[in-house]
């Protein structure tokens, strides 16, 4: 899947038990926070992903290291108007005390940290142009996320259980024995391109930039880069690897519950060849999507967790019996390996509040 999606921390692990036949989540506990094989970090669309480790620098190199002049203009431009003179001056001591203070305290919490140091402490109240208050945010989450920005920071285990993302945080280099090495950006960007057209392929211009969130010419040089193929889709044009050329069998018949913010789910911005006209009750406003039945490769219905931990789900068309049987056997295994736990999808769909009924 080349990552998960981590912005719901519940669609990591909801997305490996749909894969992986008798997991549990102390196995992927044990990857991402003991064996650390796979890391959480902030990747493709400015976005969190969890992926392999040995795959993290060119995540880090391809699209988190873009982020770091743009965030930083970002965080001066509102950190100056909220009345901090030399705004610029004022993120370079304070994120160089964070950083100390992380590397000094092991894996301490947000909250750790404003207690240490005042300035974290603080709030930065947003405004429009016409200066209407939007909203205000924590100066211990924007320089966080600025550390994050430049790779020297990643997420390590929650404080709660394993759909809290109220992470500790970690010196990079501490959690994963070195630094992430930072790789030529047009090479990394080449190969991230290359492993998702070996899982997403063929697929459209509009899907890698959609995917990685990179401006229209790096999509483009990344493609040239992999000698992209290009080939006749249903009414467009897409791209594959020159070794993706051959026909595939057609693989057996299968059905899936994929959570909300699934790899596959949204692996695509054209979504029309899996997904029939169900877009706006499955999909947030953002293109985020909810909770999934899957039968052979095709969206075919939706899911949600009850308050009671009940797994219900509806199917959207007749999938036939054998098919529908399944889907009944995956809720109910669903409902068990949850136990007592309730899971409510960060980005909600309109269809998964609608049959959790909360």
């Amino acid at each position: 899947m080349v990552g998960l999606h981590s912005s719901d921390p519940a669609t990591v692990y909801l997305a490996i038990w749909a894969r992986v036949p008798g997991v549990g989540v102390a196995d992927v506990e044990q990857a991402l926070y003991e064996d650390r094989s796979m890391v959480r970090l902030l990747g493709m669309r400015r976005t969190l992903w969890v992926v392999p480790t040995g795959f993290a620098p060119l995540v880090n190199s391809s699209s988190t290291l873009a982020l770091r002049d743009r965030e930083k203009a970002k965080a001066v431009e509102v950190i100056g108007s909220s009345g901090v003179p030399d705004a610029e001056e004022w993120i370079e001591r304070v994120s160089a005390l964070t950083f100390d203070a992380i590397k000094e305290m092991g894996q301490p919490l947000a909250r750790d940290l404003t207690k240490r140091i005042p300035e974290l402490r603080e709030k930065i109240t947003y405004r429009n142009k016409q200066g209407r208050v939007l909203g205000t945010v924590g100066m211990s989450t924007r320089i966080l996320f600025l550390l994050s920005a430049h790779g020297l920071i990643v997420r390590a285990r929650p404080a709660g259980s394993w759909i809290s993302s109220q992470y500790r945080w970690s010196a990079t280099e501490r959690w994963l024995g070195s630094p992430l090495e930072e790789q030529p950006p047009e090479q990394a960007r080449a190969d991230v391109v290359r492993a998702w057209l070996e899982r997403f392929g063929p697929a459209t211009v509009t899907d890698v930039k959609w995917w990685t969130g990179w401006p229209m010419g790096q999509v483009r040089n990344a493609l040239r880069a992999v000698d992209a193929v290009e080939v006749q889709l249903e009414g467009d044009q897409g791209f594959v690897l020159p070794e993706d050329l051959e026909e595939v069998a057609r693989p057996s018949s299968w059905v899936a519950l994929l959570p909300s913010l699934d790899p596959t789910t949204m692996g695509w911005k054209q979504r029309t060849w899996y997904l029939d006209d169900d877009y706006e009750r499955l999909f947030d406003r953002f293109g985020n999507a909810g909770p999934t039945v899957w039968v052979n490769g095709r969206i075919v219905g939706g899911w949600a967790q009850a308050k009671s931990g009940e797994v219900r789900y509806e199917l959207f068309e007749d999938v036939g019996a054998e098919a529908a049987a399944a889907v009944e056997s995956s809720a109910n295994r669903l409902r068990e390996w949850l136990g007592d736990v309730v899971v409510t999808p960060r980005f909600r769909s309109f269809h998964e509040k609608e049959l959790a009924g909360r």
